[in-house]
C-alpha cells in the first residue's frame, strides 16, 4: 500500500453512515448505456475532503453525505451480510476457455451484460479469444466484485484499481444506486470486526438492502432517488 493511502478505511457506525477517512477520492458516476453494453460516465463534482460521513438510511437531505436524519427517522442498519471469504461463498462456472467465481452480490449495475452475451453465457463458451477476453472483461467491470475470472490454471483476472469511492446513478432505471468502493479499502463493522479486503465492493445507501452493509439491488425497487 502507498504511504498517501494508508490509514484510508470505511467505518460503519451502528445505525448511522459510513465514515470514510485518509482521504479517499470520492465521485459521482452514471451508468450509460452504449448498445447491449454499460459504463460508468463522469457526474456532478463532489466536494473532497480528509473524512466524511456518507448516508446510509437513504433519507439525507444532503446525500451522499449524512444530515443526520437518521437518527430522527429511526434507522435501522443492521448488518446482515456474511463476513466469511469470497472464495468460501463464491460457486464456480466451468467454461470452455475460462472460469468464472460468483458470490451472488448483484448490485445491478449491469456491467455483466457484454455484446456477445452475459458474464457466464462468455464463460460458458469461452473457446473463443473473443468470448473469453468478453467474460475477463464483464467479470473486472462488477462493481460489486460478485464475478471474478480465473484461467484454467488458478490465476484470477482482477483489475488495478487506486482506492476511491463511486455515488453511482442510474438513470436508465430512473433511481439511485449504490456506493461503488475501489482499490481495497478496509470496511470496518459496527462490531468492531473487519470485513474481508476486496478490491471492488457495493454498499447500500438507499437503507432497504437485506445483505447490509453491502447493496443488494433494491434501490430498484424501493424507487430510491437521492435528489
Amino acid at each position: 500500500m502507498d504511504k498517501e493511502n494508508i490509514g484510508q478505511k470505511i467505518k460503519i457506525t451502528k445505525d448511522g453512515p459510513y465514515i470514510v477517512s485518509g482521504k479517499v477520492p470520492i465521485h459521482e458516476k452514471i451508468i450509460v448505456q452504449k448498445g447491449r453494453e454499460y459504463e460508468l460516465n463522469e457526474g456532478r463534482e463532489l466536494p473532497q475532503s480528509e473524512s466524511y460521513a456518507l448516508c446510509r438510511c437513504g433519507k439525507s437531505k444532503t446525500a451522499p453525505f449524512c444530515d443526520g436524519t437518521h437518527l430522527k427517522t429511526g434507522f435501522c442498519g443492521e448488518e446482515t451480510a456474511s463476513k466469511s471469504e469470497y472464495h468460501k461463498r463464491a460457486e464456480l462456472t466451468e467454461g470452455s476457455g475460462i472460469d468464472l467465481l460468483d458470490d451472488g452480490r448483484c448490485a445491478f449495475a449491469r456491467f455483466c451484460h457484454r455484446k456477445n452475451g452475459n458474464a457466464w453465457d462468455l464463460a460458458e463458451n469461452s473457446d473463443t479469444e473473443d468470448n473469453r477476453a468478453e467474460a475477463i472483461q464483464a467479470a473486472c467491470d462488477c462493481p460489486a466484485g460478485r464475478l471474478t475470472a480465473v484461467d484454467k490454471d488458478g490465476t484470477e483476472h482482477e483489475p488495478v484499481s487506486e482506492p476511491s469511492i463511486d455515488i453511482v446513478q442510474d438513470p436508465g432505471k430512473g433511481v439511485s444506486a449504490g456506493i461503488f468502493v475501489k482499490g481495497s479499502i478496509p470496511i470496518e463493522s459496527a462490531d468492531g470486526t473487519m470485513y474481508e479486503t476486496r478490491n471492488r465492493v457495493a454498499l447500500c445507501r438507499c437503507g432497504k438492502s437485506e445483505n447490509k452493509p453491502f447493496c443488494d439491488a433494491s434501490h430498484v425497487v424501493q424507487r430510491y432517488l437521492d435528489k
